[in-house]
């Protein structure tokens, strides 16, 4: 499909969650579509001063950006690309609603296990897609995202409705790297190989960086063997991944530099922690299918108990 006919079947795309990735793939596709961005806490600087990604592959500024405050005064779209935390779900049937008509699309780009369900939940005769983004950013200023590195997107349907290519050729045609996976439990179980000792050993290490983390041998030793013990869940629940894709993973992660993944800046932010989607959940999972998973038991019992104990 071409950018032409991608752009008539999503004339109207709302992004629910304009934190760091919320923006950062939503202002690709806002130069050549019709976006609305739903903002709380920046809404009046980029109202001003527009929205800017600062990245080594090349700076985007949209001087004008589309932007709300609610769902309601935005109405339905064709598109809704959801980027929230994981820890805010409880509130997004009723932020979502009025964004819904008959053939709404919606794709989650939020992290760990069973946001595909809850949305079908919610909306069962939507169109649900996943998509894991392999990339490094964060947030500056109000309305400004630093991108550092990376960016590819697996896409994959939680059900198989035949949308999933229109939504890859929108984000190719808008200059991000996509690919498509015919399983997204596949692709969920393939981003919890990096989210789950990277996002929990640093705020288990205390609040340190990958570098700090691929810098002592016992973390890089821990890092393998959790990284091995989401490969043998996968694998318990029918998802096959090659051990080489974890090599990869901290191969590409030592080219990152001294990077803080955003369940740590959660954490020293004194903000929610997805701690159930990224490591409660593949727990339950390995338990209902007989896998011994003691590193992700014990760092999720860490994580547990360092959220509760923090000072700020």
């Amino acid at each position: 499909m071409g950018r032409e006919e991608s752009g008539q079947r999503f004339r109207r795309i709302a992004v629910v969650g304009a934190g760091a990735v919320g923006c950062y793939y939503g202002a690709h596709i806002a130069r050549n579509h019709s976006v609305t961005f739903l903002m709380r806490r920046d809404l009046e600087a980029v109202r001003r001063n527009g929205l800017r990604i600062f990245s080594p592959d090349g700076e985007i500024y949209l001087e004008e950006v589309e932007v709300s405050g609610s769902t309601e005064k935005i109405g339905p779209v064709d598109l809704v690309i959801i980027a929230v935390k994981t820890t805010a779900n409880a509130e997004l049937p009723d932020l979502i609603r009025p964004l819904v008509q008959d053939d709404t699309v919606l794709l989650t780009l939020q992290n760990g296990l069973g946001n595909e369900e809850f949305l079908q939940e919610y909306f069962p005769d939507q169109a649900v897609l996943g998509g894991l983004c392999f990339v490094c950013i964060n947030r500056g200023a109000p309305g400004e995202i630093h991108h550092l590195a990376h960016g590819l997107v697996e896409m994959g349907e939680f059900t198989n409705t035949g949308v999933l290519d229109d939504v890859v050729s929108l984000f190719a045609n808008s200059g991000l790297p996509v690919s498509s996976l015919p399983d997204m439990g596949l692709a969920r179980w393939r981003k919890l190989i990096w989210n789950v000792p990277f996002n929990g050993l640093s705020i288990a290490g205390g609040g340190i960086d990958t570098r700090q983390i691929l810098s002592d041998p016992k973390l890089v030793a821990r890092t393998r063997r959790l990284m091995s013990e989401v490969i043998l869940t996968a694998s318990r629940l029918g998802y096959f991944i090659d051990p080489a894709f974890a090599e990869k993973n901290i191969e590409n992660t030592l080219q990152m530099g001294p990077y803080k993944p955003s369940s740590l800046i959660d954490f020293l932010n004194g903000q929610a922690v997805e701690v159930e989607a990224i490591w409660g959940e593949p727990l339950r999972r390995a338990g209902s299918v007989g896998a011994e998973t003691p590193d992700l038991e014990l760092l999720y019992h860490e994580i547990c108990e360092a959220v509760e104990n923090r000072s700020c």
